[in-house]
């Protein structure tokens, strides 16, 4: 069994930050690449940013030189710092993570996504 837990959205204004965290937990032997997802009402789930074992970064467009993906592999967590947030980032914001776990086995965990508000 293995978990993944994201922790720090909420409401911020434009222009505002929210620094986000997923802390993976259970029978884990290492972890992949790790990322970040969001959704949008209505709108398909999309990539945000993810980031390799060996920490190789890749943002998608939109978050580009606002948004920073880092792992702190000791604590098994991934965080995302979003700066400059705009309302069009306003969304569930989902982590991902490739884990080896005990047994072999390799598992695609997903989280159980945090709300990001962006508004005035």
């Amino acid at each position: 069994q293995v978990r993944l837990v994201e922790s720090g959205g909420g409401l911020v204004q434009p222009g505002g930050s929210l620094r986000l965290s997923c802390a993976a937990s259970g029978n884990i032997v290492s972890i992949n690449t790790m990322g970040w997802f969001r959704q949008a009402p209505g709108k398909q789930r999309e990539l945000v940013a993810t980031i390799t074992g060996g920490g190789a970064t890749n943002y998608a467009d939109y978050v580009k030189g606002r948004f920073t993906i880092s792992r702190d592999n000791a604590k098994k967590t991934v965080y995302l710092q979003m700066n400059s947030l705009k309302p069009e980032d306003t969304a569930v914001y989902y982590c991902n993570a490739g884990l080896w776990v005990a047994g072999g086995g390799f598992v695609a965990a997903w989280g159980q996504g945090t709300q990001v508000t962006v508004s005035s």
